[in-house]
């Protein structure tokens, strides 16, 4: 699905740039080019990170303190 329609950005290639090592908004609007038309993907792309970096975390090993 379309989030930044201004520059043609997907969901799936928000994703990708997560998966890659983004993990700020910063991250994603240096490579995407994203907010700098209309700003109206903004919302759904911080929604989009924060459950992608959520997904992440939760994939971590829990390293117990000893």
């Amino acid at each position: 699905m379309y989030i930044c329609l201004c520059y043609a950005v997907t969901d799936k290639a928000i994703k990708q740039s997560i998966s890659e090592g983004a993990t700020s908004m910063r991250d994603l609007y240096q490579e995407h080019d994203l907010g700098k038309q209309c700003g109206k993907c903004c919302k759904d792309v911080k929604n989009i990170l924060n459950e992608e970096l959520l997904k992440l975390a939760e994939e971590l090993p829990i390293q117990s303190v000893a």
